[in-house]
């Protein structure tokens, strides 16, 4: 799945991957230390109902690993990513540019996005922010690592900054550790309807570790919790490699759909 790409030049990163997605369907380009995208960044990308034509905004992109999925599943759209790191969003520039997606990554902190972004809205807006609290447990050894799985935004602002860029009638997605499931409630209370959650397990009866969120501007329909994602087959691993379940295999080698409310 992953192979050095020595030759590849980066001003920031000296050793990167060229890594497979969907079967093969992707590959994109990540640091081989530092943060990486892996199943979370699939899921969130086959969550969003876009279709060709739409707008799609992901905070926190990354290498566009998301952003890029989604352009893989559904031709044709219009694409913006933000990206803090000057290399991740230089890297992820480079990945779709690559692919030939219609996507313009913009570098800036989401507390202080340029003016004409700040003017705009869009049909989809998705997100995967930090999933640690950084007021609790320890730095990541790596700054890029740290900011990404934690950083220095709250999860109260990546939240607030999604609504503001949301048009009517959009889609709100993001995927976050179940843990700040109730933040993430409290922040969208009054503020998003036909809100549906679904939590995401390693295993059938295993505590959900994840939680995928995706709600309408404007929606009018009651908060809805489905039945929990399991991402692997079986009790316990029994077998070295992947064991994942049908659904899951559809999803991450066939660059299948996954509708939250289904």
């Amino acid at each position: 799945m992953r192979k050095s790409t020595s030759g590849v030049t980066n001003p920031t990163f000296d050793d990167l991957t060229h890594d497979a997605f969907l079967g093969g369907k992707l590959h994109v380009y990540q640091p081989r230390k530092g943060f990486r995208s892996g199943i979370d960044a699939v899921l969130l990308a086959a969550s969003v109902p876009a279709k060709p034509g739409q707008t799609v905004l992901e905070l926190g992109c990354g290498a566009g690993v998301a952003s890029l999925c989604l352009h893989t599943r559904v031709n044709g759209l219009s694409l913006t990513g933000v990206e803090i790191q000057p290399a991740y969003a230089a890297l992820a520039q480079k990945n779709a540019t690559s692919l030939g997606a219609d996507m313009t990554v913009v570098t800036a902190d989401i507390q202080a996005l340029p003016h004409d972004l700040r003017q705009r809205q869009f049909q989809h807006v998705m997100m995967n922010p930090p999933y640690f609290d950084r007021r609790t447990g320890s730095e990541a050894p790596l700054p890029a690592r740290e900011t990404a799985l934690a950083g220095d935004t709250p999860l109260s602002s990546w939240l607030d900054i999604g609504l503001k860029r949301l048009a009517p009638n959009g889609h709100f997605t993001l995927i976050q550790n179940i843990t700040r499931l109730p933040e993430v409630l409290a922040g969208l209370q009054g503020r998003l309807g036909s809100i549906t959650l679904r939590p995401i397990s390693g295993r059938a009866g295993a505590v959900p570790k994840l939680f995928l969120l995706q709600g309408i501007h404007s929606g009018g329909a009651p908060f809805v919790l489905r039945p929990t994602l399991v991402t692997h087959e079986g009790d316990h691993h029994k077998r070295d490699q992947d064991a994942y379940t049908p659904q899951l295999q559809r999803i991450l080698r066939d660059a299948a759909a996954f509708h939250i409310a289904d």
